[in-house]
């Protein structure tokens, strides 16, 4: 029997021998609660990490920021003081066309990547799900070596089978299947087959990562639930959407901020691929635009106004990403 405020008289109960009582008042607000024993363990084992991570990556943001309001330049490189200009590094870069166009370049170039990656790593976790041990192995170590090779390395590569006079692709198209008109033709000299080069590789080297993340998440969903879902009459499609979709919603929304991250400040590939034989000025996104910016024309207080509202983009975007998603599953 539980006890009573030493006021409140117990009242009788339908059950012989037993008084109902009223639950115990609460705590006085203005009393503090005593900490759980292990409460501040994760805080602790958490800090050294954020102590690094202060060092390595918070100092050179900051100073990143203090040198987007400053002029410098390479005579700074050189000892130099810098000066301060306020907001003029901004106001120039926010009212030049070519940022614009870099940046629209950079977003849609971004988004094909990003979907492109996401459709196809999905399907081939779908796939690897159904495969047997043997052909799952082969499909991994395959997913592997793509994802091992350096980025520099896999460019060469698709750079050679895109080559205008020795590539394989050339080769094919015009002696096998006989289109005369890809004898001899350039890949890269256009920007948009330039870029068709580029999302390849990249969507290429992205795959395996997003394939082996949501193929963890689909070991995590239920059979008795698609089982159950089966029966119901629900098909393929219906399965995946309403049954798989939820189970695994937070592993693709993590890998759909990653990617949108990577792929829109991707800079070795596109960098690369110029020095090929690529047109710079039409085909820059923002890693190489920066790039040639700060170490091209020396520019450094310009190239860390980009780089700021590169960050500042990423930023919101995965912001706008996350909160739209956790309104979703809260619905």
């Amino acid at each position: 029997m539980s006890t009573l405020h030493s006021d409140v008289s117990p009242a009788v109960s339908a059950v012989d021998g037993e008084r109902l009582v009223a639950p115990a008042p609460p705590a006085s607000p203005g009393r503090r609660r005593a900490l759980r024993p292990g409460a501040l363990t994760p805080y602790a084992l958490l800090t050294p990490a954020l102590i690094v991570l202060a060092v390595i990556t918070g100092w050179p943001l900051v100073q990143l920021i203090v040198m987007s309001f400053q002029e410098f330049g390479r005579a700074q490189v050189f000892g130099a003081p810098p000066e301060f200009i306020g907001l003029a590094n901004y106001v120039g870069i926010l009212t030049d066309p070519q940022f614009w166009q870099v940046l629209s370049r950079s977003l849609l170039f971004a988004a094909v990547c990003v979907v492109v990656t996401m459709v196809l790593g999905i399907l081939i976790a779908l796939l690897m799900r159904r495969l047997g041990v043997v052909i799952r192995t082969l499909v991994s170590i395959g997913l592997l070596l793509a994802w091992a090779m350096p980025p520099l390395s896999a460019t060469i590569v698709w750079g050679w089978i895109f080559d205008t006079q020795y590539g394989v692709l050339n080769q094919v198209l015009s002696q096998v299947l006989g289109l005369e008109q890809f004898t001899g033709h350039s890949w890269l000299i256009e920007p948009l087959s330039f870029f068709f080069v580029a999302t390849i590789i990249i969507v290429w080297g992205a795959i395996p990562f997003v394939a082996f993340t949501v193929y963890a998440g689909l070991t995590q969903v239920p059979d008795e639930v698609l089982e159950a879902a089966q029966l119901d009459g629900a098909g393929a499609a219906q399965r995946f959407f309403l049954v798989i979709v939820p189970f695994i919603r937070p592993i693709l929304v993590v890998v759909t901020i990653l990617q949108v991250i990577w792929d829109l400040r991707v800079f070795t590939q596109i960098y690369a691929l110029q020095s090929i034989g690529g047109l710079a000025e039409q085909t820059n996104t923002l890693g190489v635009y920066i790039y040639r910016v700060s170490l091209g024309a020396g520019d450094f207080g310009v190239g860390g106004a980009i780089s700021v509202i590169v960050v500042l983009l990423l930023v919101a975007l995965s912001i706008f990403y996350v909160r739209r998603n956790l309104r979703e599953e809260s619905l």
